[in-house]
């Protein structure tokens, strides 16, 4: 789809969304693309779907906004569907991916897309992102750590964000005037076309969460910029695996994943065993949501479960 505003940059932006069993949010999605993507001259909206059982794929086949429809056939998760897309655009084509269940405020990509070609290295950028509430979410997360494991396992990952060891970031600093960051939760993130070509495809060994972890650590380590840009807003309206069981442990079991790939045997015995005493507390204090216990423990089988629900 071509746009008539004008804009510095010249060349296509690739807006991929992925899609399974998403025909309840998909449509508010597009509808917010046009006023969302104003102020960008080219650009085509590319859907992604993973074998999805409702009727998602023929929401996106009415909706003018479609440029095309990839069918996977299959639901080989977030990476794989990523890929599945990426395979189909041009080469100089920055990306921008998003889940269906984000929403885009107007005028906002033009400023993230600013703000990632103004770096010093142009690699990942990603907004401000707001609840359904209006709130700003606390999107930002540090890389794995020991330290971020423990003390989020001791004093809890609200206590452990604001003394600037657990997992998500809370400097209200960093979210209001914007900075350099690690990763942040990859429902809506940016992509510059060369840090694209080098960093190369998502790992599909991650069917499902931390997949987003090593596309930022490969885009780091190539030297690339990460960046979070305030001035640019969407709002996600998601997070099934705060209230399933099974993408908890999902979840639980590729951050172990994640964390063996880049350190030796006894940290990562010492990293999974803070998640262990971290879900054990979980459940002694009752706190909300479905405990990960089986995946810290590595007895949780996956698919299985899955099939199961």
């Amino acid at each position: 789809m071509l746009n008539s505003i004008p804009h510095s940059s010249c060349h296509m932006l690739a807006v991929v969304i992925v899609c399974y069993n998403s025909a309840d949010v998909l449509p508010g999605l597009l509808d917010s693309i046009a006023a969302g993507l104003r102020g960008i001259d080219a650009y085509e909206v590319i859907i992604v779907d993973n074998d999805s059982a409702d009727n998602c794929v023929e929401i996106a086949r009415r909706h003018p906004v479609v440029t095309r429809i990839v069918e996977t056939g299959r639901n080989g998760g977030y990476s794989a569907a990523i890929n599945a897309a990426t395979s189909t655009i041009a080469d100089n084509a920055d990306l921008l991916v998003l889940n269906p269940d984000i929403r885009l405020l107007p005028d906002s990509m033009v400023r993230l897309r600013t703000a990632l070609m103004k770096s010093a290295r142009p690699g990942i950028a990603v907004p401000t992102i707001f609840d359904e509430t209006g709130h700003v979410s606390r999107s930002i997360r540090r890389e794995p750590s020991l330290a971020g494991a423990w003390s989020e396992a001791v004093i809890g990952g609200r206590l452990a964000g604001r003394v600037g060891l657990g997992d998500t970031v809370c400097d209200d600093a960093l979210y209001r005037n914007g900075g350099t960051i690690d990763w942040a939760t990859g429902a809506i993130l940016m992509i510059a076309s060369g840090a694209r070509a080098q960093i190369g495809d998502w790992d599909e060994s991650f069917f499902l969460y931390s997949e987003e972890v090593d596309y930022f650590r490969r885009a780091r380590t190539g030297g690339f910029d990460v960046i979070y840009v305030p001035e640019a807003t969407a709002v996600h309206i998601g997070g099934d695996y705060q209230s399933s069981r099974f993408l908890s442990n999902l979840m639980m079991a590729n951050a172990i994943k994640y964390y063996r790939r880049h350190h030796g045997r006894i940290a990562t015995l010492a990293f999974r065993a803070g998640l262990i005493i971290g879900q054990c507390l979980r459940t002694a204090m009752r706190r909300s949501g479905p405990s990960a216990l089986p995946a810290a423990l590595g007895i949780w089988h996956g698919w299985p479960e899955k099939k199961a629900q």
